[in-house]
């Protein structure tokens, strides 16, 4: 097990430079963004396993949904379908670690030590060598996830019901993520390959575990996922589905790719997030404690999530900080701007003890904020939605980078787009002139809970 496996395709299918390879996966996960704004990330994932150029558009959206789950899983079991050497059964890569050109991936010694157990594994460290079904998907898991440990199977002929008892005996909790890869139908012209991955997409979500290699080259290990998912009455979401055509190639002879996710029915952030986020930001304003120690094994409040704390006194305002872009727990970070908002924002003086109880707080919840693609300024305009959009503009790159944001409650006295953007752009200190094709656009969205609505609603 003191073996490493060497990337295979870097260069190949992705760029073998670190710092090239990690712009181009941040990149596809910018556009990609799409968060719905509700807790929770999925517990399996299917994604395609082409080269970057083709499969990467498609893939993101699924990856994009495991953003919040940085820090919560720690493990990833993945599976996917032999391309270079037959296997009978499920083949262990014998090593300890997977090496990407993002760093060293450590494998899960315990967990492999109990599939050694089913006579369906063994090690065979050549279906691992050159297979790049596994691979490509591990830059984007390193990115989306840090730190986890890896438990790779690659898949040949196995019963599905096989494969699904594997994954039961690997499910684990929030910490276990199970990610299937699997391109769909391969070389067929445009059309008909539209037609076929249609059906087969319908079938995913239906929960149908008879899907032939035809339909998918890891029939067998996302048929074993549906079954392992159907028995826990999982939902299933699609999320993209695209061919070789769409992306980057000809349209004679295409290849399919689809993005899913499954996990348990997604909740709603509701009045009662918003009381436990607002009695968390109080409690870091007044010094008390209470609801930080109830909520700190919340996994909703565990996920990696960005907000806004605002302060009014009398109903003025006192003070207002948060985060564009997650970069902790919601927890911590609803604590952290709480105690900014309350002292540390220079426009205003600290808030005294004297007025805690004419204090008003109000909690904002952020979107992953996802890049606007445009080409000319009246595309970026005709796409904007005034009342519900909160933007990020960014003119250059780096520590001269400037950038500014406006959160969605500024349409109300900006309701212009234009207006709104060239006062977005003032507001970040670039110039009137200076071309918005030049610049980067994000958008977000926002679910906010201030304390005197929650107290109506009690």
């Amino acid at each position: 097990m003191d073996a490493v496996r060497a990337p295979a395709v870097a260069g190949l299918f992705y760029p073998r430079e670190p710092h090239l390879l990690a712009r181009e996966v941040r990149d596809f996960l910018d556009v990609a963004a799409s968060d719905p704004l509700t807790p929770g990330f999925p517990k399996i994932v299917v994604v395609p396993h082409a080269g970057y150029i083709y499969s990467g558009p498609v893939a993101a959206p699924a990856y994009d949904l495991l953003r919040p789950a940085l820090g919560i899983v720690r493990r990833v079991v993945l599976l996917g379908p032999c391309h270079r050497v037959p296997v009978r059964g499920m083949a262990l890569p014998g090593a300890g670690a997977f090496d990407t050109p993002l760093g060293r991936i450590a494998v899960d010694r315990a967990a492999v030590g109990k599939l050694r157990a089913d006579p369906n594994v063994a090690d065979m460290r050549e279906a691992h060598d050159f297979e790049h079904a596994l691979e490509v998907q591990l830059p984007f898991l390193q990115t989306v996830l840090g730190d986890f440990s890896l438990v790779p199977l690659v898949v040949g002929a196995i019963p599905a019901q096989a494969v699904a008892r594997v994954l039961d005996l690997l499910w684990g909790g929030d910490e276990t993520l199970i990610v299937i890869s699997s391109d769909l139908s391969h070389y067929l012209p445009y059309e008909d390959a539209r037609s076929m991955d249609g059906a087969t997409a319908r079938a995913i979500v239906g929960f149908d575990p008879h899907i032939n290699h035809e339909q998918a080259c890891g029939a067998t290990p996302l048929s074993g996922a549906l079954l392992a998912a159907r028995q826990r009455g999982f939902g299933a979401r699609l999320l993209d589905l695209r061919n070789s055509g769409d992306t980057a190639g000809g349209s004679s002879r295409v290849v399919g790719y689809g993005s899913f996710a499954f996990g348990t029915t997604a909740a709603q952030y509701g009045a009662d997030h918003g009381r436990r986020l607002v009695a968390l930001a109080r409690e870091a304003v007044c010094g008390t404690r209470g609801t930080d120690r109830m909520a700190q094994d919340e996994t909703w409040l565990r996920e990696m999530r960005a907000s806004f704390v605002s302060v009014k006194v009398d109903g003025a305002l006192r003070g207002c900080v948060g985060t564009l872009e997650p970069h902790r727990p919601l927890r911590e970070d609803v604590l952290a701007n709480a105690r900014a908002a309350a002292s540390l924002d220079t426009r205003f003086a600290p808030i005294s003890e004297r007025e805690f109880d004419r204090m008003e707080l109000e909690v904002s919840l952020l979107s992953r904020p996802s890049r606007i693609a445009f080409e000319e300024h009246n595309e970026l305009i005709s796409q904007l939605a005034p009342g519900e959009d909160g933007l990020i503009l960014q003119y250059g790159e780096g520590p001269a980078a400037r950038r500014g944001t406006f959160l969605p409650q500024v349409w109300e006295s900006l309701p212009d787009p234009e207006h709104f953007i060239a006062e977005l752009k003032r507001k970040a200190g670039i110039a009137p002139e200076t071309r918005t094709t030049a610049c980067s656009i994000k958008r977000y969205r926002v679910l906010k809970w201030r304390e005197s609505e929650l107290k109506g609603q009690a």
